[in-house]
């Protein structure tokens, strides 16, 4: 499959044109009483919407309109806005590049970006509005109440900055086909909080990072659903998790819990700093990290179940897996030792590069709890459940 990270530099650039970047000091307004909590980690200081009056869309078009705006905005929403079918269909070229056809659980791939190369294609018919995402701009806050889920459409951010998105599901993004849809896209963009936010049943990404440096964004509490009718691994796991190419990107990953994916959980490539702190996964068939640049990954105090191969061979970035022999060596950049993580019927993943450990000084650290405490607490707690 790594055809797509090939092509995903190329995807970026045919992106329409960016939104603005807000001006300079507008995220130091005081977070919104709309919010459960604040951020933690690298998107520590992130404020949203600040103190603009609270906005409760009850349409489609309200909501789009409300997350694209030039001024800050506090969002609530509550129960479920289907955009389904709201901006009609797209015929585009499709191939079927896996063993397994949408026929039988698997599903096709876009040719959108040239992917099927020599493999033959026909026409098939998705939903425009899971293909097109809302571009959401700079200064949002965008709260889920009473189960709010956002039905056939993802939210992109594109050279803005002051973003939080919490307790609502994105789901039902063209998920028979490779390309229909990503949950969340960052590129080019900074302090971006997203928490008890639950992703299932997409065309490809849960979160998708593109080339773009991102900076200051923390992901918490949330639920990567991997189970699926439609798997490119052809057992009912979905092998598009998190594709982390940036140029320069930092990313918390706090306290939420993957389940049932075969591959990119993450995509750890481009120059990015990703520290996993508190995390479950479970259940994943193929292997759980990748990537093919200088990613860097620090994991603590996570929980690991049922990964085999938990790194897949030929990765070529730089892990430092808070084994208990070498957890002392993170003092002198975080304030504290690292936290060992523990792996249950899962393969080997024991790395103690140490030398991206400077990264982290001076940067919001987590506290990070022992990770059999977390086996049962994570995942009862993950995604919109506030």
């Amino acid at each position: 499959m790594k055809y797509a990270q090939a092509i995903t530099a190329a995807a970026w650039a045919l992106l329409p044109a960016t939104l603005a970047a807000p001006a300079e000091g507008t995220h130091k307004r005081a977070i919104s009483s709309i919010v459960s909590g604040t951020p933690m980690g690298f998107a520590s200081g992130t404020t949203g919407g600040g103190d603009a009056a609270t906005v409760y869309p009850t349409t489609v078009d309200e909501l789009k309109s409300y997350l694209t705006s030039a001024e800050p905005q506090n969002i609530v929403i509550s129960g479920t806005f289907n955009f389904q079918g709201t901006e009609g269909t797209k015929v585009v070229d499709a191939c079927d590049a896996y063993p397994c056809t949408t026929s039988n659980g698997g599903q096709a791939l876009l040719n959108t970006l040239g992917g099927c190369g020599s493999i033959a294609t026909y026409s098939v018919s998705i939903d425009a509005a899971a293909y097109n995402p809302i571009y959401v701009a700079s200064d949002k806050t965008l709260v889920g109440k009473d189960n709010a889920v956002l039905y056939g459409k993802g939210l992109r951010f594109s050279d803005v900055s002051n973003i939080i998105i919490q307790n609502v599901a994105i789901t039902n993004l063209n998920p028979a086909y490779v390309w229909g849809g990503d949950a969340i896209a960052i590129t080019d963009s900074s302090n971006i909080w997203i928490d008890h936010v639950t992703t299932s049943y997409l065309g490809r990404q849960h979160y998708a990072f593109g080339t773009g440096a991102s900076s200051g964004v923390t992901i918490s509490n949330s639920f990567l659903n991997g189970e699926t009718s439609n798997s490119a691994s052809c057992d009912g796991h979905t092998y598009w998790g998190l594709e982390l190419v940036g140029s320069d990107d930092t990313i918390t990953f706090y306290q939420n819990y993957v389940y049932m994916t075969s591959g990119r959980t993450p995509a750890l490539s481009g120059n990015t700093l990703f520290h996993a702190v508190n995390n479950v996964w479970s259940s994943n068939s193929g292997h759980m990290l990748e990537g093919t640049d200088t990613g860097k990954g620090l994991y603590e105090g996570n929980y690991i179940v049922d990964a085999p191969t938990v790194v897949q061979s030929g990765f070529v970035g730089s892990l430092f897996t808070s084994d208990a022999s070498v957890a002392s060596q993170c003092a002198a950049y975080l304030g504290r030792n690292c936290v060992p993580n523990t792996l249950v019927n899962s393969g080997a993943f024991s790395y103690s590069d140490s030398s991206f450990l400077s990264l982290f000084s001076g940067k919001s650290i987590p506290a990070a709890a022992s990770a059999a405490s977390i086996e049962s607490s994570v995942p009862a707690a993950a995604g919109n459940r506030l």
